[in-house]
């Protein structure tokens, strides 16, 4: 156990003090006491109560003053009235850690938040990390230190495992830690933290990152409130190689609000947690179900190398299933050389050798085959990971045991791959199983999708998110007031981002010069005015104009916005070449009030508009972040060539994508928001431009 985290005095205290214990082991605060003594605690106990001189038989105190010589943790467990006080002593004590069961704080509304506030600030100034108020506390099962009333230990101490779990309801957590025993994935240590007024869900996840015992990490939460901890605590998670798998729910309006007056959190856009949480590497659960059947996966001892899975199978419908669930989530079932193919239709002619390899019954007969498909697939064919569809073969009274052996057999000569099987058995013989080394799933769909995420997981460890481009230097200051396009290019192209060449023109005749100067033969004229965001609706928008109608154009664009918006002032026309082929995509930049700076990403016109086919970063990211981000809206595809159509320079793209994070994280605070629509993604080679742009500085007043 690593003594040198911060909240090592919270999870793995030497001493212990509890503040209104009870006699009765039944009761919320006689639980933790009962708990202790069951779980074997081997560090000091001492139960705060004033009306007993023996709680549970152990020896009690009036108050935390009479307790003789250094205490290091504190559990409150009094009513709101007497947690202020007991924090108090624990403050003068010298206690460095404590969990406040407590409610009627900031779940409560304003004056419950002010109280918070009160005790947040007490507990800092004392230096005691405070996990709570108004949660069900945690346990260390590997030092039977078990702050908690939780109704998990009920039952007596669980074996602790591979496991670790952060969760902000305490109920709920519950609720996950017995879907966790029930699946055989033991947990070693929980933390439910409440309210956070100190402790966060990121703290937890930083103190598992060090447990050399947990090899995976759990987590239930309903909002993020401190972006730059939850991300230095998932780095450092992956920087030990521990995968961080999460479910984050309030992503309904419903589901916000409830989340507020649950534990007095404040939602962020669902989306933009999704786009968050793949940067980072963080796998995202839908279901507790889902949470723990990819928790269960990589807690094997060892995460699937690749993408690459073998899928062998004694039912031909299983293995079509299989292949389905492959295609869903992104798996590669990679067909087998034609010679192992050869092979495997040597030993069952009429099987079905590209990958699923389905050996059909013959095993009932010929048991050795299982064997010889293991060496085959995992030996000479190389696969890093297999999942085997057995049906009831591990329950067989007379085959059972044969098969178990050639699994642990298998097992042993293959120690560095992913073995998964999907059987019928009972929780004893699925045991046995896993301590063999082999993963067990009851449904082949769910364990190609639980492998799925696994390997998500280790590619995320393997590769962690590449640095982003540097800031440029002379960044220009916004002003503080509504940018308008011609200012807002120049002030992105500063920042990398390459714009159309234009020209600016207050006249017919400065117009005229300008379209001699660019010297293209067809033109886009545009209105320039800080009061007109959208052009296009008010007329403001002049294409495939002739140069030698440069004059006439400029007349009829000015007339037609001021009949239109008459109250707008207008700086002039933007002259530009039309550039002719591209596909129009959008770019756009929003303050989170959780993120802070986060990037949009889509194809222009309908796609955005209709179908909001859009994704998201957290802005600053890398150029591979951005080809990411790139491949995940619906039409990609039309950027790589689709339809005849030549691919677009999504190089450039990416880089412009990257350019623009960097730039928004530089200026963040300065501004609201940011749109480049559209970004013309030209031809492969030539580039990408903005055409129009818009920056709103954080003090403007919206359109």
């Amino acid at each position: 156990m690593n003594q040198s985290h911060p909240l090592a005095p919270l999870l793995s205290p030497r001493s212990v003090a509890i503040f209104g214990a009870s006699n009765d082991p039944g009761r919320i605060s006689g639980r933790p006491l009962r708990y202790y003594k069951e779980a074997g605690y081997q560090g000091a106990l001492y139960p705060i109560n004033p009306n007993r001189a023996v709680v549970q038989g152990i020896p009690a105190y009036p108050d935390l003053d009479s307790v003789p010589g250094p205490v290091e943790f504190a559990l409150i467990a009094v009513a709101a009235p007497q947690a202020l006080a007991a924090l108090e002593a624990a403050v003068r004590k010298g206690v460095r850690a404590a969990v406040m069961f407590t409610a009627g704080f900031a779940e409560t509304g304003a004056e419950g938040r002010a109280l918070q506030q009160r005790i947040a600030a007490m507990a800092r100034e004392g230096g005691v990390r405070l996990c709570g108020p108004n949660c069900l506390g945690l346990f260390n099962l590997r030092l039977g230190h078990t702050p908690t009333f939780g109704s998990y230990l009920e039952a007596g101490p669980e074996q602790p495992g591979p496991l670790g779990m952060v969760t902000q309801s305490g109920a709920f957590g519950t609720h996950l830690l017995a879907l966790a025993r029930r699946r055989g994935t033991g947990v070693g240590i929980w933390i439910s933290t409440g309210n956070e007024a100190d402790v966060q869900v990121a703290d937890g996840i930083s103190f598992l990152a060090d447990d050399r015992e947990t090899q995976a990490i759990a987590c239930y939460m309903e909002a993020i409130k401190d972006r730059d901890r939850f991300v230095a605590a998932v780095e450092r998670a992956r920087n030990n190689g521990k995968p961080v798998i999460a479910i984050k729910v309030g992503g309904s309006a419903v589901g916000a609000a409830a989340a507020v007056s649950h534990t007095a959190s404040l939602a962020g856009s669902d989306q933009i947690y999704d786009a968050a949480f793949r940067q980072w590497g963080v796998e995202r659960a839908r279901t507790p179900e889902d949470l723990i059947e990819i928790a269960y996966a990589c807690t094997r001892g060892r995460l699937p190398r690749s993408r690459r899975l073998a899928v062998m199978t004694i039912s031909g419908g299983a293995g079509v299933l299989m292949a389905d669930a492959a295609e869903r989530f992104g798996v590669d079932l990679a067909p087998l050389s034609p010679a192992a193919q050869a092979e495997v239709t040597r030993w069952v002619p009429f099987a079905a050798a590209r990958n699923p390899v389905d050996l059909t019954a013959t095993p009932i007969n010929e048991p050795a085959l299982i064997d010889k498909a293991f060496d085959l697939l995992l030996g000479r064919e190389g696969f890093p990971s297999i999942v085997a569809y057995l049906l009831a073969l591990a329950e067989s009274p007379t085959l059972g045991e044969t098969v178990y052996e050639l699994i642990a057999a298998a097992a042993r000569r293959y120690p560095d791959r992913y073995i998964a099987l999907s059987v019928i058995a009972r929780d004893e013989i699925r045991r046995r199983y896993e301590a063999a080394g082999a993963a067990v799933f009851e449904d082949p769909w769910r364990a190609v999708e639980a492998m799925a995420a696994a390997m998500r997981c280790a590619e995320r460890l393997a590769a962690p998110p590449a640095a982003p481009l540097p800031v440029p230097d002379a960044l220009p200051p916004l002003p503080s007031r509504r940018i308008g396009e011609y200012e807002a290019k120049r002030i992105l192209a500063a920042a990398g981002i390459a714009a159309v060449a234009e020209r600016l023109a207050t006249s017919p005749r400065e117009a005229e010069a300008a379209a001699a100067a660019l010297g293209a033969e067809r033109l886009a004229l545009k209105i320039v005015s800080p009061d007109i965001a959208h052009k296009t609706e008010i007329g403001g928008v002049l294409l495939d104009v002739p140069q030698s109608e440069a004059a006439a154009a400029y007349d009829r664009l000015v007339a037609a916005v001021g009949a239109r918006a008459p109250q707008a002032h207008i700086d002039g026309a933007l002259i530009s070449p039309m550039l002719g082929e591209g596909i129009e995509t959008i770019l756009g930049v929003q303050h989170d009030p959780v993120w802070g700076p986060v990037v949009l990403f889509g194809l222009g016109g309908v796609f955005v508009e209709v179908l909001r086919d859009v994704t998201f970063r957290v802005a600053p990211f890398g150029i591979e972040e951005a080809r990411r981000m790139i491949g995940e809206i619906r039409g990609a595809a039309l950027l790589q060539g689709a339809r005849g159509r030549p691919p677009g320079d999504v190089d450039a793209l990416a880089e412009a994508l990257s350019r623009l994070s960097v730039f928004a994280a530089a200026q963040a605070g300065r501004f609201a928001s940011i749109e480049i629509n559209p970004l013309l993604v030209r031809p492969e080679g030539l580039g990408v431009a903005a055409l129009d742009a818009l920056i709103l500085p954080a003090t403007a007043a919206p359109l």
